[in-house]
């Protein structure tokens, strides 16, 4: 696995569908999120870490996962349907482009960039 891949699955757990007769249930398997903590504490990705943030990774955010993943395995199979649907449906809400009107773009961007500009004083007559 590359390491797109490695942190695509330990940000979330990994539910596999499988046909079971007529209706479709979903089967949750840890094995992503055992694998991207495993390759986690590999010396590659550590020292890609390390060069690229200058420190090394905790992988608190690949336990968390895994463990994640292990309590919901403990609940009933209806409570994991629900659960991990609306995760799919919080994550289909974020969108990689927020769309915004030219007033709330003016806005954000002054709010992030404001303070490398010195605005001139506002005369008399500006009013």
């Amino acid at each position: 696995m590359n390491p797109k891949e490695e942190k695509q699955a330990a940000t979330s757990t990994s539910p596999t569908s499988t046909t079971n007769g007529s209706q479709q249930a979903r089967q949750l398997s840890c094995t992503k999120c055992f694998d991207a903590l495993w390759f986690c504490y590999s010396p590659y990705h550590q020292m890609q870490q390390y060069y690229r943030y200058g420190d090394f990774d905790t992988c608190f955010s690949k336990w968390n996962a895994l463990l994640d993943c292990f309590s919901l395995k403990t609940k009933r199979l209806s409570e994991v349907q629900e659960i991990l649907e609306a995760r799919e449906k919080e994550k289909a809400k974020q969108h990689i482009w927020t769309y915004w009107t030219v007033e709330e773009a003016s806005v954000n961007w002054w709010m992030m960039y404001g303070h490398m500009f010195k605005l001139p004083p506002k005369s008399k007559t500006d009013s």
